[in-house]
C-alpha cells in the first residue's frame, strides 16, 4: 500500500517565495503607474472622487468618517475632506497605534490639527489621546489601495495595517470603502488568508460593489 506523500518544508518554501514575489511585483508596478499620473490628472481625479464620495448613501448617512492623506501617488483627498467638513462630517485620520504594533488608531482631524510625519514619512495628526475615536464608533472608513481586482480584494503597501484594523469590521457598524485611481485595477490578485476584501471600491470614474463581502 502506498503511503501518502507529505509536503516537506523545503517543497513549500519555493511556492511561498514565488507567491510573495508575485504580490511584490504587482505592488511595485502599480505604485510606479500611480506615481506617473500627472499633476493635472491628479487634480481632475481628486475633484471627481470628491463628487462621487460625497453623494454616496453611506457617506450621506454617516457622522464620523475616516479618510487618509495622500502618499506615494494615491488619490488626493484634500478636496474630498474639505467637502466633508462643509457638510458637517467629523473627519478622522489614521495614526500608527502607539501601543499595539501593526494596528491603526483614528484621531479627529480639523483644519487646525497639527500634523507630523510618522516613521513611514506619512503625515498623521499629532498624537492626542483625547482625540482618539474607538474603531466601533466610526461609521465609514475610506481606505487607500495599491491594487484591487474584480472580486474586491485589495493589495496594500505590505504592512498589513488595514487588514488587521478591518479584521472584524462586519461585527459592528463600520463600513469600509476603498478609494483608488482607475489604473490601479488588475485582473486578479494573489491573496492570503489574512487579506480583507472590501464591499466597495470607488475610482474617479467607476464604482464597484460586492454585497457578499458585507
Amino acid at each position: 500500500m502506498l503511503k501518502p506523500t507529505l509536503s516537506k518544508p523545503d517543497d513549500i518554501m519555493p511556492f511561498q517565495s514565488h507567491f510573495l514575489q508575485q504580490r511584490q511585483t504587482i505592488r511595485q508596478q502599480i505604485r510606479r503607474r500611480r506615481r506617473d499620473i500627472t499633476s493635472e490628472q491628479q487634480h481632475i481625479s481628486a475633484q471627481k472622487i470628491a463628487e462621487r464620495v460625497t453623494v454616496h448613501p453611506r457617506i450621506l448617512a454617516a457622522r464620523s468618517i475616516a479618510v487618509f492623506l495622500p502618499f506615494d501617488g494615491e488619490l488626493d483627498t484634500t478636496a474630498l475632506i474639505e467637502r466633508l467638513w462643509l457638510s458637517g462630517k467629523q473627519i478622522y485620520l489614521p495614526v500608527l497605534h502607539p501601543f499595539s504594533t501593526g494596528y491603526l488608531s483614528f484621531l479627529r482631524y480639523t483644519p487646525n490639527t497639527p500634523l507630523v510625519c510618522n516613521r513611514f514619512n506619512i503625515l498623521e495628526p499629532q498624537l492626542e489621546l483625547r482625540g482618539v475615536l474607538p474603531l466601533g464608533e466610526l461609521d465609514v472608513m475610506l481606505t487607500p489601495v495599491v491594487a484591487f481586482d474584480d472580486t474586491g480584494q485589495r493589495l496594500g503597501m505590505g504592512g498589513g495595517f488595514y487588514d488587521r484594523t478591518l479584521h472584524h469590521w462586519r461585527r459592528g457598524g463600520l463600513y469600509p470603502i476603498g478609494l483608488a485611481h482607475d489604473c490601479q485595477q488588475v485582473a486578479q490578485l494573489p491573496t492570503e488568508h489574512w487579506d480583507i476584501p472590501l464591499p466597495e471600491i470607488l475610482t474617479p470614474t467607476r464604482s464597484w460593489a460586492w454585497p457578499d463581502s458585507e
